[in-house]
């Protein structure tokens, strides 16, 4: 006996399956702005979060990288004014001026031959600048004096604080235009209304595409929806927090290679992080495509075992074309997509049950 077919008893014609097919979007549109609205209260933290691996990037290769900050002359003098730092290096510029000063009770430890933040102060210039200011007590700098640097360690200093931070706030992502940053906050909160509202749109898509399935066929939907969600999830995941950190510490390097400073521009920091997410997610239903094509008699399980090698190349032209032009995010690309080829082998040998192939009738 065959099953009933579900359109057996149906007299929609073709125009009332449009007119049907128009509410459910309409009602999916309805339920995405109500969302957007609600997500511009919780867009900013978004924003901010998704500000973060760039600014750990650059913070991480410009600034903790970059241990040296040099400056002379009057400019020195001007900024040098924590007490502790500046009778070290004052004792030391009258050492050098051939002055007699009592060593403290306490004589500080010396600099760190590779101290992580220093400010070099060239000796000369300071001498000037003290003869300047006390010509009485400082004697004028002779015409012939030699080359000194005073180095001064300002890890642990306000100032040495200051400064870093003036870097970083220098490096964060930017602005152009006076209405971008309006832009940027409207075109987040589609999309986080989006990600609220996917329940409810999934579901007025699926109550009309449901009416157009078999049993059976709703039987695989039901059975994979979930996994797919959570594959994709996965790859989102999986690039925002450890392939986009590498991809771009990797290529910040060549910024310093060339002694440049990349100037980032908010707008296209987030679309680059939401496109480079998305190929991910996408990428990561290799499996659910594999048991389609399986499914379907398109492509047997066993093809999949024997042909491993044209897999692989296939996956590594795809990931190229998928990342941006660098072997980091290629290759983080790469081997987790050969992980989920083994996973959807395994999924297509064990992860059957009904008829092979979904689109055929089911008979009793």
């Amino acid at each position: 006996m065959t099953d009933k077919d579900l359109f057996d008893d149906s007299t929609m014609t073709f125009g009332e399956h449009l007119e049907a097919l128009r509410m459910h979007l309409w009602k999916a549109i309805v339920g995405w702005l109500i969302a957007t609205v609600a997500a511009f209260w919780i867009s900013q933290p978004v924003i901010i979060e998704m500000q973060r691996p760039v600014n750990s990037a650059m913070k991480s290769v410009f600034i903790d990288g970059q241990s040296t900050v040099t400056v002379t002359g009057q400019e020195a003098v001007d900024k040098a004014t924590q007490p502790g730092v500046w009778d070290s290096a004052r004792r030391t510029l009258n050492r050098w001026l051939g002055r007699e000063e009592p060593e403290p009770a306490e004589a500080p430890a010396p600099p760190p031959e590779d101290p992580a933040f220093q400010l070099k102060i060239d000796g000369r210039d300071v001498a000037r600048a003290l003869h300047a200011a006390q010509p009485g007590f400082y004697p004028e700098l002779p015409a012939d004096a030699p080359e000194v640097l005073i180095a001064i360690p300002l890890a642990d200093q306000p100032f040495g604080k200051f400064l870093k931070d003036l870097q970083l706030e220098n490096m964060r992502p930017r602005t152009d235009g006076v209405d971008e940053a309006f832009m940027i906050y409207l075109k987040v909160s589609l999309v986080v209304g989006f990600i609220l509202a996917s329940p409810w749109i999934f579901f007025q898509l699926w109550q009309f595409v449901a009416a157009g399935l078999y049993p059976n066929e709703r039987r695989y939907v039901y059975r994979y929806l979930p996994l797919s969600i959570g594959l994709f999830l996965a790859g989102v995941v999986f690039c925002y927090y450890v392939v986009i950190p590498f991809m771009l510490t990797f290529l910040f390097k060549f910024n310093v290679d060339l002694a440049v400073r990349p100037e980032i521009k908010i707008g296209t920091w987030i679309m680059f992080a939401l496109v480079v997410s998305l190929m991910f997610g996408l990428s990561f239903q290799l499996p659910l495509v594999m048991v389609v094509l399986d499914r379907i008699h398109l492509v047997p399980n066993r093809l999949y075992s024997e042909h491993r090698r044209w897999a692989i190349l296939i996956i590594a032209f795809l990931s190229m074309v998928l990342t941006p032009a660098d072997p980091i995010s290629m290759l983080a690309m790469m081997i987790p997509l050969l992980v989920l080829y083994e996973f959807g082998i395994l999924l297509c040998r064990f992860g059957g049950g009904g008829p092979k192939n979904p689109f055929e009738m089911q008979t009793a």
